[in-house]
């Protein structure tokens, strides 16, 4: 009896309890009105036969209007809109960027010369040095260097050049023979006939040429500005860079900050590993070349491999177009059979170059595909001529280096001047 009792209590306490809880669940709830709890009695619900439940709205929609749009239109909807601002904003930086080309093209020669000199200037620093001292050393060397260089490869085209215009016409009376007999077989009036059209061609195209260099082509007072500015700029990128950076990285938002210039800093030696790594690809394979053209005794053969060791900053095509000079040279000099030989070892070279020494000396830190090379090097010349060849290769190395660190979902490594303010426990 006792244990009966007790059921019915906590079965009564439970029944009030749901009641409490959900009112409408308890039989003439709160719809109905009733003497001990007044009030408006609620209208029956209707039925309707037929009719579909309204369809239930995603988090992601803002309207049930939204809902009626399949959810794959939806989101390309979503990615073509986004896509349209970053191309609208990509074309207005490109647009700005070429109005103040003249200042954006000194900057990016400095840093590729700040990122070249950084470890001359690290090394006279463990000496002792003070940091001015030390940038104003190295600057003033590599601009002696430089300087030297172009000296010698002046004075040596200046010797060369008499010998080499009396033998250009006997080089072109070969072709024209050659152009006869060849092949071709081609009768004087063709052969006539062919050089008119191709000096009538060039006569009347012209205007085009010198109209396009000129427009394109920097005046003397633009050159010795951004010579002065390239001077000044890398000065002071190899002494206050790391300040330079720091003073940056601190307009971002705090919770940027650290993620950033992780990324930076990854992103600066890649670009040194790439200049470095550049500068003696192209210095063997001046060398290498230069070799060949002081054993066949083919004139102008310094400056020609001076002329390779510029083209190597360009990737792919830059050593090979300037060993095509060689090639055209040796041809004039000493007819067509040292000009294959010639050819073969520029390709030779080229053939080294691309399956051995990229990938031993630039490494995994800066792999890069040949059609992304190919493709920004194409987009380089068409937007800044031979300065945007030249500097775009090392960019995508620089994106692709931010991208990566970015992207990833390690954290970076405490800054070792970071200060950690830790607050006291209550």
């Amino acid at each position: 009896m006792r244990g009966r009792l007790r059921r019915a209590y906590e079965s009564g306490r439970e029944t009030a309890r749901s009641r409490q809880v959900d009112p409408e669940s308890a039989p003439g709830g709160a719809g109905v009105a009733s003497p001990v709890s007044p009030g408006p009695v609620a209208a029956p619900e209707a039925t309707v036969v037929g009719a579909e439940a309204p369809a239930a709205m995603h988090s992601s929609t803002v309207s049930r209007d939204d809902t009626e749009v399949p959810h794959a239109l939806r989101i390309s909807a979503a990615w073509c809109w986004r896509l349209i601002v970053i191309g609208i904003v990509t074309w207005a930086l490109i647009k700005i960027i070429g109005t103040i080309s003249i200042v954006i093209i000194p900057l990016a020669v400095a840093l590729l010369l700040s990122a070249l000199l950084a470890p001359a200037v690290g090394w006279l620093l463990r000496a002792r040095l003070p940091r001015s001292l030390a940038t104003a050393v190295v600057l003033v060397g590599g601009l002696a260097a430089v300087v030297g260089t172009l000296t010698l490869v002046v004075n040596e085209f200046i010797k060369g050049v008499p010998e080499l215009s009396e033998k250009s016409s006997e080089g072109v009376r070969q072709i024209q023979d050659w152009f006869k007999t060849g092949p071709l077989h081609l009768s004087d009036s063709q052969l006539d006939r062919y050089i008119n059209d191709a000096q009538n061609w060039i006569n009347g195209n012209t205007e085009r040429f010198t109209s396009g260099a000129l427009s394109t082509a920097t005046t003397l007072a633009e050159v010795l500005t951004g010579a002065v500015l390239v001077l000044f700029a890398t000065f002071f990128f190899l002494r206050d860079g790391n300040n330079i950076w720091r003073f940056l990285v601190r307009l971002l938002p705090v919770a940027a900050r650290w993620k950033v210039d992780d990324a930076g800093r990854a992103s600066w030696a890649t670009l040194g590993a790439y200049v470095r790594a550049t500068v003696l690809v192209a210095f063997i394979d001046a060398v290498g070349i230069g070799i060949f053209l002081v054993l066949f005794d083919i004139p102008f053969a310094f400056p020609l491999a001076a002329l390779v060791f510029l083209g190597a900053f360009i990737p792919i095509v830059g050593a090979f177009l300037s060993g095509v000079v060689a090639v055209l040279v040796a041809l004039v000099d000493s007819g067509p059979g040292i000009a294959l030989v010639i050819l073969a070892a520029v390709v030779g070279v080229q053939q080294i170059e691309g399956h051995v020494l990229q990938p031993l000396i630039m490494g995994r830190a800066v792999a890069i595909h040949p059609l992304a090379v190919i493709i920004g090097i194409a987009a380089g010349v068409v937007l800044a001529g031979i300065a945007g060849a030249l500097v775009a290769v090392p960019l995508i190395a620089v994106f692709n280096t931010a991208v990566r660190r970015l992207a990833a979902r390690t954290v970076p490594d405490t800054p070792p001047d970071a200060v950690v303010v830790a607050s006291q426990a209550p």
